[in-house]
């Protein structure tokens, strides 16, 4: 087992990538909280995850929802040893001055403030602990942006560069952070990507990816596993595109 005696709080882990990854942890033999702004669905995840998932409820966005729910975890694991910043939303695809200001400010919320905060929540116990890892799910729209998506192609492109650069400042306190930049997968924001889901939009959209298919959230998993495991180190400051040739 690769995370054999390992704590992870996982956040937006009731679904897609990050159920993925919360299952996949679980499998490894880590004790893993299952964050998610949907309590309900939180508890559900857990409870099919098995007694090493603990369910929280949590908005990423607002620093006291993020406090109290790092508090919980390490009242319940008592350390914390892996973050993963799974948690994402992003606007429907449409032209960039279609956005509202409320919409922009929420994808911003969700996607680079939550970094912050987590960060603010957590770096203090990886550094009394002698370190940790964090890992932000970041996005191939960061690197190769879309049209139709750009306030979140920003906010994307935030946690890609954000994740080098605490890499960089945090490595003196052993606590590496690193990135995943996935291609468009199968959960529940591919239709807001695409702007419709229907089988020609999906045809589109597949063509723009050499392997030909969408990422899957146990490609994101096995990615997160290598990443987040003693496997991987010597290696912080990588944003991992795990999107089957979609930047080459």
């Amino acid at each position: 087992m690769r995370l054999k005696g390992k704590t992870a709080l996982i956040t937006g882990a009731a679904q897609g990538f990050g159920l993925g990854i919360a299952e996949t942890f679980v499998r490894e033999g880590a004790r893993v909280a299952v964050l998610d702004i949907n309590g309900d669905k939180a508890r559900e995840a857990a409870k099919a995850i098995g007694r090493k998932a603990f369910a929280v409820a949590c908005d990423v966005g607002k620093a006291k929802s993020v406090d109290a729910a790092v508090a919980k975890v390490i009242k319940r694991f008592e350390r914390l040893d892996i973050v993963v910043n799974n948690a994402g939303i992003s606007h429907r695809n449409q032209p960039m001055l279609d956005i509202t200001e409320a919409e922009f400010d929420r994808v911003f919320d969700v996607n680079v403030k939550s970094i912050f905060l987590m960060a603010k929540a957590t770096v203090p116990h990886f550094r009394e602990h002698g370190g940790g890892v964090i890992l932000n799910i970041g996005s191939t729209a960061g690197i190769r942006p879309r049209p139709g998506l750009t306030w979140y192609n920003g906010s994307k492109g935030a946690a890609n560069l954000l994740s080098k650069s605490m890499a960089v400042e945090l490595a003196p306190d052993k606590i590496r952070v690193n990135a995943i930049a996935p291609v468009a997968g199968e959960t529940p924001l591919l239709a807001t990507f695409m702007g419709e889901d229907t089988p020609e939009k999906r045809k589109a959209f597949t063509a723009t990816i050499p392997w030909g298919r969408f990422s899957t959230p146990q490609d994101i998993a096995n990615a997160a596993l290598f990443l987040c495991s003693d496997e991987s180190e010597m290696v912080t400051g990588s944003v991992l595109a795990v999107d089957g040739g979609r930047c080459v």
